[in-house]
């Protein structure tokens, strides 16, 4: 005769058991019983989930003096489950766990002073809540604590205090303690720069999966900071990050595959990834994808949807985007046609720094294009552009003191910020002040300074700088002679149209 076998016990029947058992318990009273049969409801073991149910036994618990009864009552009504939301009646029951030292609750209480949410914002009440929890090993109120000390907010600033608790966080891998540490490693803040340092923590916190720390790793292998340049780890991390909707790391991302650093250059993900980047908020991605939608540049080209990111950059104050957004409103490109709305972001961008708009605007002023004409203003833009090395500023500064009727004439200053121009490439201004050191306008006359500035403003397409240039070569004035040069150049020159040349050439 074959063996009966005993019926196999499934997990659901020994949840079901064990169920039965824990509530003819705490029917009768047992306070751990009732808080055990909570959780039951709660997580659906042995039993149809059900929120309130859990509720109802939490408090039983929690009104016997059970503190993870009363911590977890306390959870509850935080996040409203199985009750109405009541910040203040978590609070009342967080403060019951915590005063029997329970430390998720002195924890949850210090955040709730911190944030001011249930209870009165009180900084020197969650310092005293954060420091229980965080003695008791807390790593979330050890690095809460760690931040107080750091920022000084509720306590005295302390960067030795910082240090020490967020090391305590790290330590017990709390992710963003390690990032913390990692930075201040990153930047010597508090703590002597130590860059080793500061990538194994950055390493530690990206490998559980912080957005922040990935970036900051893959930043180190974008540019080769403290590790080999290694764009695939650098791509690898910012995916990473990116997969968290981290919005510089999709930037970072484009930029890779724009400018094909390391990688073959991928117009498509490139744009993808502004894309990405742009609709998360990033200033800098919603710029550059007006721009391509403006020119055209990977993308068909729509005025309208670079006018729709240059917008969004513009209202979060970035300066290119402002001053992009400007020239469309002047232009009447993707907007109606508004010099108003033209004037007021170009000058948003031009007091925010920037340089193309500094000097545009004084270009405004001087020619009174949609504003009172102002001589003086323009040259207050003009300087602080050409302050910042911008060529075309520079070279208009200069035209504004070289003039009798300008606000300020002065042959020195003209001199100086023409000579700053044709050092920045400008070809304008190289020509013109090798006419001012050939003629010795408000300086020592200096031929092979006329020379080299000719040359310059030549090699750049310049017809009179190259016409000059050859009569140089010809003459030995400023260079030594040279007649084959002479040729090269008077001939450009009267490719050019400059009549001129032509007379010069027989003797060359």
């Amino acid at each position: 005769m074959a063996a009966v076998l005993a019926p196999v016990k499934t997990a659901e029947a020994s949840y079901s058991a064990e169920f039965l058992r824990v509530k003819g318990l705490a029917e009768r009273g047992n306070a751990n019983a009732q808080h055990s049969l909570g959780f039951m409801y709660f997580h659906g073991e042995g039993v149809a989930r059900n929120e309130e149910l859990a509720v109802a036994w939490y408090r039983q618990a929690a009104n016997a003096g059970l503190e993870h009864a009363q911590y977890n009552l306390g959870v509850m009504y935080q996040k409203g489950q199985g009750v109405d939301a009541d910040l203040a009646e978590a609070a009342r029951w967080y403060r019951q766990a915590a005063e029997q030292g329970y430390a998720a609750a002195q924890y949850n209480l210090g955040w709730l002073y911190a944030k001011g949410h249930g209870v009165a914002q009180d900084t020197e009440q969650a310092r005293h809540w954060f420091s229980k929890a965080a003695e008791q090993g807390d790593a979330g109120a050890q690095n809460n604590l760690a931040m107080m000390y750091d920022t000084g907010k509720g306590v005295p600033q302390d960067y030795g205090q910082a240090l020490y608790w967020y090391r305590k966080a790290a330590e017990q891998g709390y992710a963003r303690a390690q990032f913390s540490l990692a930075l201040r490693y990153d930047n010597g803040h508090g703590i002597d720069a130590d860059p080793e340092e500061a990538i194994a923590w950055y390493r530690k916190a990206a490998g559980q999966g912080y957005a922040p720390a990935q970036f900051n790793l893959a930043l180190r292998y974008d540019k080769g900071d403290g590790v080999p340049h290694d764009a695939r780890q650098a791509i690898h991390w910012y995916r990473k990050a990116a997969a968290q909707g981290h919005a510089s790391s999709h930037f970072n991302l484009a930029l890779i595959y724009d400018n094909g650093v390391g990688v073959p250059r991928d117009a498509e993900r490139a744009v993808e990834c502004y894309r990405c980047a742009a609709e998360l908020g990033h200033a800098a991605a919603q710029n550059n994808l007006g721009l391509r939608y403006q020119h055209g540049q990977d993308l068909p080209a729509d005025a309208q949807r670079a006018a729709h990111w240059y917008q969004k950059a513009a209202e979060q104050g970035f300066p290119a985007a402002q001053y992009h957004l400007g020239q469309l409103y002047e232009a009447g490109e993707g907007l109606p046609q508004d010099d108003e709305q033209a004037l007021h972001w170009c000058t948003q961008a031009a007091e925010q720094g920037h340089a193309r708009a500094q000097s545009d605007l004084g270009l405004r002023y001087e020619n009174g294009r949609g504003v009172a004409r102002d001589l003086r203003k323009a040259l207050s833009w003009y300087s602080r552009a050409g302050e910042q090395d911008y060529a075309p500023a520079q070279y208009m500064l200069a035209q504004l003191y070289d003039r009798d009727d300008g606000p300020a004439p002065n042959v020195v200053r003209a001199n100086h910020w023409y000579r700053k121009a044709a050092e920045n490439g400008h070809t304008l201004a190289q020509f013109t002040l090798a006419l001012r050191c050939d003629c010795g306008l408000g300086m020592a006359r200096d031929f092979a300074q006329a020379f080299h500035w000719y040359l310059r403003a030549a090699e750049q397409g310049h017809a009179r700088a190259q016409l000059n240039t050859g009569l140089m070569f010809l003459s030995g004035q400023g260079v030594a002679p040279d007649a084959a040069q002479a040729r090269h150049w008077l001939s450009l020159a009267q490719s050019q149209g400059i009549p001129s040349a032509a007379r010069y050439l027989p003797q060359a």
